[in-house]
């Protein structure tokens, strides 16, 4: 079933039908403030922190509640509903509603019983507040009166922990005030260097009356679909002493046939001097739509410095806006907040944030490089990284996992084999966008004690593996590589990380060529030559590369085991590796693509543990096709689609792409459950009665593994250190499609010919009317802006 659409020229996905399957989330405003609201404007608010800064409560795991209410109550019949469909919930067959979610912001569109509102949600660019604004059209034939109450439920304590358990103190050391036209509450009023305040204020109406008691606003054994303040048609004026708090403010309008008034409510954790200037600020609500457009040309300049236009419009709309979008809210917030993420990891996972970088560089290589700053500065001097980078880092100064005050604070005693090698697909890829080779001597401290230039840490990066190598010649597991499930050990060996070091060695040469040090090319390329003699002796069965070695030599992954008998990762990485004998990547991904590939995406592998578990396969935990036991983990999609890409099998890789992209689940949203516009971290698979239903929605790396997939491989946009190789790989069916691409401040239209309908090959390209042999354009042939067309052949 549909339950709502894209809107390409509008970047907006519209959900159509209120009662999706699961929340149907978007991201507003900015790491110094967020909020999350679904389609029917449940969700939460929080300053820096999900779990520290936390003011709108949230229940997780439940109905979508509380949230962000408005809502509308005919003062002459008495009938109410809300400007979201829930939380009252009318009949879909008199209630109708339209959810714009877009960039940055959410708007709300409902009718019933002849009024018409639109409430509108976004965090103003570079403000630490948000703006709920309705308005509200009477389309009846007669005048019509109404109270319109603007609801949120406050938390009692800026942390979410002790808020929602530490009942017995909470709930004391909060109060609410009203005052010029706001609620207040003060939090530890009586200790003032403890104490914090929220507001919660109205702008272009009086408030007519007002609650700051939660309890009083909904009744005894009453809902939020169904309040008692709302219900009789006025709030009671209460205020918070010892129990819970809210914002609730009442607002009483009448409206002749055909006008429309419109409110505006803000929310923040401010005092009373910092929320009255922020209500002032809205006296003239005409401000509300400059900043939602300065919020749409903030997202869509950035957006738009690649686009596409395909046959598909599900490739379209995933590159165009959804995809990238997706991509900068991952980068923006890691894992930091979401509804299954309750916001408790507070810092930055190394790996993750590491390879969010590389799904923005094309579309911000500034924002990318200042996050790719702080990642190297999280590095240790022995050339692992953090496994958690707090969000208060402080590098030179910081504890590692062998200090026992760095593992009390962060819960990670271990350090990750891979965590530090994600430097250098990264590290590449932002020199070859910006050109700033510069940057390998830029000196950066260490997270420990140290300092050294870029270069310096991605070879302290390699020596890192080096010195944990184990029987096979391969680097060890340690605590985990990449896969949280798989515990190798300090014995224990991984291919996923000797294909991450196999990769490191090319770049690591590629950057020491480029600063003329053959000493340390000669260097690489001899223990690369080691790598790979062991790899193709321990690693490689036939038609399949394994994936590790156990510390009692048990292998993981092998053709001759019952359970776990193929896996993804090793076969992908292996190709982007550059590791594979071409004949070897060919069967290989044949196996995989006989094996692994379900409707719903490629299985992590296959078959799920039931026998061999603890302590190496942990995922023998969770049940069969679920999550890390033989599920579709929707990260490795984006690396097995670019590996097709690699040894050009296009028709395969469009394929991938068709199997795990939200949008292909767009007419099946009742199979999927989680919005049909962004990636999540995982899908169940063929062994469970709900293969196709996916879980833990937004901040996943799927975000930017998939988008550097289909920008790279099958658009085959490859920024090079001297220009730029435009190399696609695509359906043979695709005769025609073009391209808008920013490069180094080039503007390029590119506009790509397939006649002879291959997968891939550039037979030449004719850059402003001059025709170049090959497939890449020097920085030196492009303008300001060019006109480019690509034959392939």
């Amino acid at each position: 079933m549909q339950y709502g659409h894209f809107d390409e020229k509008n970047k907006e996905y519209l959900i159509t039908k209120p009662n999706t399957p699961a929340p149907w989330a978007n991201y507003l405003g900015s790491p110094e403030y967020g909020a999350i609201i679904s389609g029917n404007a449940g969700g939460y608010s929080f300053v820096k922190s999900g779990a520290n800064g936390r003011h709108v409560r949230y229940h997780f795991n439940s109905k979508d509640e509380p949230g962000r209410y408005i809502y509308v109550r005919d003062l002459e019949h008495g009938d109410y509903w809300s400007g979201s469909w829930q939380p009252v919930g009318k009949d879909l067959d008199q209630y109708k509603s339209v959810c714009h979610h877009g960039t940055g912001y959410t708007n709300i569109v409902s009718d019933y019983d002849n009024i018409h509102t639109e409430s509108l949600y976004y965090v103003p660019l570079n403000k630490t507040y948000e703006v709920w604004r309705m308005k509200v059209r009477n389309n009846d034939s007669k005048a019509r009166k109404l109270a319109l109450f603007g609801f949120v439920e406050l938390t009692n304590n800026n942390n979410y922990e002790q808020d929602t358990v530490n009942l017995q103190y909470t709930l004391f050391i909060s109060r609410t005030y009203y005052k010029n036209n706001m609620i207040l509450q003060s939090i530890n009023e009586n200790v003032p260097e403890d104490q914090s305040w929220r507001f919660f204020g109205a702008a272009g109406a009086e408030v007519t009356a007002y609650d700051g008691d939660r309890d009083t606003f909904l009744g005894d054994y009453r809902s939020y679909g169904n309040p008692a303040s709302v219900a009789n048609g006025q709030c009671s004026n209460s205020l918070n002493y010892n129990t819970n708090s809210c914002g609730a403010l009442q607002i009483n309008v009448e409206l002749q046939p055909g006008e429309e008034k419109e409110i505006a409510f803000l929310l923040g954790q401010y005092d009373e001097k910092g929320a009255s200037e922020i209500l002032s600020h809205y006296k003239d609500l005409s401000v509300v739509d400059k900043e939602l457009e300065e919020l749409k040309a903030f997202w869509h300049s950035k957006l738009n410095r690649f686009q596409v236009q395909t046959p598909s419009d599900n490739l379209n709309n995933m590159i165009n806006t959804w995809n990238a979008y997706q991509c900068f809210i991952t980068f923006i917030w890691s894992r930091a907040a979401s509804f299954q993420y309750s916001g408790l990891r507070n810092g930055l996972g190394y790996r993750d944030t590491v390879q969010d970088i590389q799904g923005i560089i094309h579309l911000d290589h500034e924002m990318a490089l200042e996050r790719l700053r702080l990642m190297i500065s999280a590095q240790v001097s022995n050339g692992g990284g953090l496994p958690l980078v707090k969000f208060d880092h402080n590098p030179g100064h910081e504890g590692t996992p062998d200090d026992p005050e760095y593992v009390r604070e962060t819960g990670h005693p271990h350090y990750r084999a891979d965590d530090a090698l994600w430097l250098f697909p990264t590290v590449i890829k932002y020199l070859n966008e910006s050109g700033n080779w510069d940057f390998t001597d830029e000196v950066i401290p260490y997270s420990d004690k140290g300092e050294g230039t870029v270069y310096e840490h991605l070879r302290q990066a390699l020596q890192f593996s080096l010195d944990r190598m184990g029987a096979h010649g391969m680097p060890v597991g340690l605590h985990a590589d990449w896969n949280d499930c798989l515990r190798l050990g300090a014995k224990g060996e991984s291919l996923f990380v000797a294909f991450q070091l196999y990769m490191a060695f090319k770049v690591f040469m590629e950057i020491a060529q480029n600063k003329n040090k053959p000493d340390d090319v000669k260097w690489a390329q001899g223990l690369l030559d080691e790598l790979d003699g062991n790899i193709q002796k321990h690693a490689w069965e036939n038609d399949q590369f394994v994936r590790g070695f156990t510390e009692d030599n048990y292998t993981i992954g092998s053709w001759e085991n019952d359970e776990a008998k193929i896996w993804l990762n090793p076969q992908s990485w292996a190709v982007l590796s550059g590791a594979a004998r071409p004949e070897q990547a060919k069967v290989s991904m044949d196996k995989v693509y006989d094996n692994l590939r379900t409707d719903y995406g490629t299985m992590l592998f296959y078959p799920p543990f039931r026998e061999y578990g603890l302590p190496v396969a942990l995922m023998a935990l969770f049940n069969a096709s679920t999550k890390e036991n033989a599920g579709i983990f929707s990260q490795p999609q984006g690396w097995l689609i670019l590996a097709e890409t690699m040894i050009g099998n296009g028709e395969r890789a469009f394929e991938y792409f068709l199997n795990c992209s939200p949008a292909s689940m767009n007419d099946k949203a009742e199979i999927r459950k989680l919005e049909p516009y962004v990636h999540g971290q995982f899908v169940e698979s063929k062994d469970s009665p709900y293969r196709g239903r996916a879980h833990v929605h937004w901040l996943t790396g799927t975000a930017s593994t998939v988008m550097v997939s289909l920008v790279e491989g099958i658009m085959g946009i490859q920024p090079q250190m001297d220009g730029l190789r435009i190399n696609p790989c695509v359906p043979s069916s695709w005769n025609d499609f073009s391209m808008v691409r920013e490069f180094r401040g080039k503007k390029l239209n590119i506009q790509v010919e397939n006649k002879n309908g291959v997968q891939k090959g550039v037979t030449h390209i004719v850059i402003n009317g001059e025709e170049i042999q090959g497939d890449l354009i020097p920085i030196a042939k492009m303008k300001a802006e060019n006109n480019v067309l690509v034959i392939m052949g």
